[in-house]
């Protein structure tokens, strides 16, 4: 049996039932096959993530973990693994992960692409935790819903109008702030989500011009004639949809959470820093900003934010199980150089299999345990200071930024 020398603090971060502050749907059981496995340690496609993710030290650590969870030997390789779990049963896989993970509460963007064909609801995630699931809602997805509404009069050929009156631009932001504050006053409905990061930047414009708008409108019509679909990428109007959820997250009290840092190959890098959001932060100073997956590789940009502004916090999920141990570990040191640790939230970003919130969950308390360990080894924390860090990450904060008691409490 291995002796820990905090041992109140290895029980809190072991043992703390978690809120996961962000995480989507997992797949049903008909689709469990529909994607690669490999993604459940890497954010890679093509031969980058089916040949190659399995040799980052992310990789070969998930299948220790994997291998262990399963009750297999050490040792075991990963196809071993995967042949494994293709023969346990869906039901009892995810009533495992969720169990061994110590989730309570996951809070669910429901708005990644192909959750709507492949993906049980958000809502069935609660069968498995001993709270609920609650849900974010990706204000980019309901923007493309009302556009392919609005545009859909001007797609045939003889279609008449013109989107350059402005009054199609307007007719988009009236009916865009009406339907996120029917979400947000919807009980379920805990937060917004924004991938601006995935499709213009984050560098948010604090306005744009009505020609610039109607110009951008006019290529979302070309585009949605050409192909039947809709994808907001288009600076001027994906900067607008971000203005217009900061304005109703701020009177309806929600936060609004941003993808920022690390992802797919979609992302710009360089412009994926939450630095680029100083600007918004300030001019929207009532609305809370979360700045989601330790903004990986500028969490010392997020910490700064975090620290300098009373409406922004940070989430350090993703970075379980993407990075390798030691990276972690050091992207957790950077979190708390400056951070508050009370503006601190873990999520798991568990996504399509349920492993990944067994892994996001199961290393992220790893790292928690061995890095405040280092701070109370040094007398820089007394361990039941360090046990409050780990209450506040693992839970507090998310059940406060989020309201999560507060709207127990109304529905009861």
């Amino acid at each position: 049996m291995v002796m820990y020398p905090f041992p109140a603090l290895h029980h809190a971060t072991s043992t703390q039932p978690a809120i996961d502050n962000h995480a989507h749907p997992i797949l049903s059981a008909s689709f469990r096959s529909n994607l690669p496995f490999e993604g459940v340690f890497s954010e890679a496609d093509g031969e980058a993530l089916t040949r190659d993710a399995i040799h980052t030290l992310a990789g070969r650590r998930a299948t220790k973990q994997l291998a262990k969870l399963y009750g297999l030997n050490d040792g075991t390789s990963w196809e071993e693994v995967k042949r494994h779990r293709d023969g346990i049963n869906w039901e009892d896989l995810c009533l495992l992960c969720f169990e061994k993970a110590g989730i309570e509460t996951v809070l669910v963007d429901d708005g990644l692409g192909g959750s709507g064909e492949w993906a049980e609801r958000y809502k069935s995630l609660g069968r498995f935790m001993r709270g609920d699931a609650k849900r974010i809602v990706r204000v980019e997805v309901e923007a493309e819903g009302l556009l392919k509404d609005i545009l859909g009069p001007y797609i045939s050929p003889g279609a008449h109008g013109s989107l350059k009156s402005g009054h199609v631009v307007r007719l988009f932001e009236t009916k865009l702030t009406s339907i996120l504050s029917q979400n947000a006053s919807d009980q379920d409905v805990v937060g917004f989500k924004s991938i601006v990061c995935y499709r213009t930047g984050v560098d948010v414009s604090l306005s744009s011009s009505m020609q610039e708008k109607e110009d951008a409108l006019s290529e979302v019509l070309d585009v949605y004639r050409r192909t039947g679909m809709i994808r907001l990428a288009h600076k001027p109007l994906n900067d607008t949809v971000v203005r217009i959820a900061l304005g109703v997250a701020g009177d309806y009290e929600i936060p609004v959470q941003f993808h920022t840092g690390l992802g797919d190959s979609d992302i710009r890098l360089t412009k994926s820093s939450p630095a680029h959001l100083q600007g918004i932060i300030e001019a929207f100073p009532k609305t809370t900003f979360v700045i989601l997956h330790a903004a990986y590789p500028y969490t010392r940009d997020a910490g700064y934010l975090t620290a300098m502004y009373s409406n922004v916090y940070l989430d350090f999920g993703e970075v379980f199980p993407f990075v390798s141990a030691e990276g972690q570990r050091n992207v957790l040191r950077q979190v708390l150089e400056l951070s508050p640790t009370n503006k601190i939230m873990w999520s798991s970003d568990g996504h399509w299999w349920p492993e990944s919130y067994y892994l996001g969950a199961q290393q992220a308390r790893e790292a928690l345990y061995e890095v405040l360990a280092e701070s109370v080894r040094r007398g820089e924390l007394t361990e039941e200071e360090a046990v409050e860090v780990v209450q506040n990450a693992l839970y507090r904060t998310a059940e406060r930024v989020y309201r999560l008691q507060e709207r127990e409490e109304m529905r009861l």
